[in-house]
């Protein structure tokens, strides 16, 4: 296991530095809004979080790190800090594949068109869509999320944003709970499944769900994408652990622990397969990690887009 209080550093550094924990340039990540023909005002502003952006460069990223967890290299993490930020997300993007960059931010499109389908007035400005700074928070360190969700909202306001729809559970969370929380927040935030009202197209298939945490545990509403999916024809099937009692895919642990993350991801992705047939996940972290395990595992958008009349 790495020292957490270097990963926290480490990240807080390239978080406040860049915007970005991982010290990418959120101009570079950030493009699947280019050709989705979003206006720039409308009753809702469309809120990602920069996660599905992300996550493709945090898998490389967590690669290195578990070929390096537990050996001498592990002790000098914290000096990745001295690297130049531009020169370390460079590297990063140029080790990410182009494919799984696409991947990531189709699914944002079919979010987006989703929403639209569903008549739902949406607006999108890049240049407020920030990353909302969960990860510190999960680490412990909460007076650096203070420090950057402060920015965060802030450009929200100068916006004069205040009804967000968001794609994400992590992110979810942070602007639903944590920010009234701590910074008096009074942003009205929803998912956007929650916003859907769709037909499906006749096509129908059979799926086992995994649970966010965020979404069933702390949120509750896992419910929904459970009644959207039945609307397009998608049957599902629970596992003992769903809802409430979902057991975690493993990936909020790698940037601490690799090893465990593997061990934690092993038990969920074996739980999963056991139930038969394909899995549908409401969260880019969990895909992303039951993937790792050899999961047959879609994105909750991806399958509604593809189900929807």
């Amino acid at each position: 296991m790495y020292h957490p209080q270097d990963i926290v550093e480490l990240l807080r550094d390239n978080l406040f530095k860049t915007g970005n924990p991982f010290g990418l340039a959120t101009k570079r990540i950030n493009t699947w809004w280019k050709d989705a023909g979003l206006p720039q005002q409308g009753e809702y502003y469309l809120f990602s979080g920069l996660m599905y952006q992300m996550l493709p460069y945090i898998e490389v990223a967590t690669d290195q790190m578990g070929k390096w967890e537990n050996t001498r290299l592990a002790d000098y993490l914290s000096w990745l800090r001295l690297v130049p930020k531009s020169l370390a997300g460079l590297g990063l993007n140029i080790m990410t594949p182009g494919q799984e960059k696409k991947r990531y931010q189709q699914t944002l499109t079919s979010i987006s068109w989703l929403l639209q389908h569903s008549g739902v007035d949406i607006a999108y400005q890049p240049e407020a869509d920030l990353y909302s700074g969960i990860l510190l928070y999960d680490l412990g360190d909460v007076d650096g999320f203070i420090q950057h969700a402060e920015r965060v909202l802030q450009g929200l306001r100068a916006k004069g944003i205040s009804r967000v729809i968001t794609v994400d559970p992590h992110t979810t969370y942070a602007l639903k709970v944590l920010y009234p929380h701590y910074l008096g927040s009074t942003l009205e935030v929803t998912a956007y499944f929650q916003h859907l009202r769709l037909k499906g197209n006749g096509q129908t298939n059979d799926m086992t769900i995994h649970d966010s945490c965020f979404y069933s545990r702390f949120l509750r509403i896992s419910d929904v994408p459970r009644q959207i999916l039945a609307e397009v024809g998608v049957r599902t099937s629970d596992l003992r652990s769903n809802g409430s009692f979902t057991h975690c895919c493993g990936g909020p642990a790698e940037s601490v622990s690799p090893s465990l993350a593997q061990e934690v991801g092993d038990h969920r992705a074996n739980q999963l397969k056991e139930n038969g047939g394909p899995i549908v996940s409401m969260c880019p972290i969990c895909f992303a990690n039951l993937r790792k395990h050899g999961a047959e595992v879609h994105d909750l958008a991806s399958v509604l887009a593809s189900h929807a009349e």
